[in-house]
């Protein structure tokens, strides 16, 4: 499973230019069981994506579809981690 946190580094205003096609990248990324959850940081300087069935390989060039990447309007740090403890119902994610 994979943290994925993004860093916009450019304007709000650039960042709206890409919201629709990056929620479309979502979309299709949750349609083929990739992410768990997505959404915005609180500060919007950024978001995060849970990620999970696939190596860090795959995330990285999966990654490179994004709208945000192909903009250059966010950076992106990968996290990988295995839980070993989870909420009852959280195991169909893992």
């Amino acid at each position: 499973m994979f943290i994925v946190s993004l860093s916009y580094v450019k304007p709000l205003v650039d960042v709206e230019a890409c919201l629709n096609e990056h929620r479309q990248f979502l979309d299709a990324c949750y349609s083929k069981g990739y992410f768990i959850a997505s959404g915005p940081k609180e500060p919007r300087t950024g978001g995060v994506i849970l990620a999970k069935g696939m190596t860090r390989t795959e995330l990285e060039t999966l990654i490179e579809e994004d709208p945000f990447h192909r903009a250059g309007v966010a950076q992106y740090e990968i996290t990988e981690f295995i839980p070993v403890k989870y909420a009852q119902g959280f195991e169909r994610y893992i």
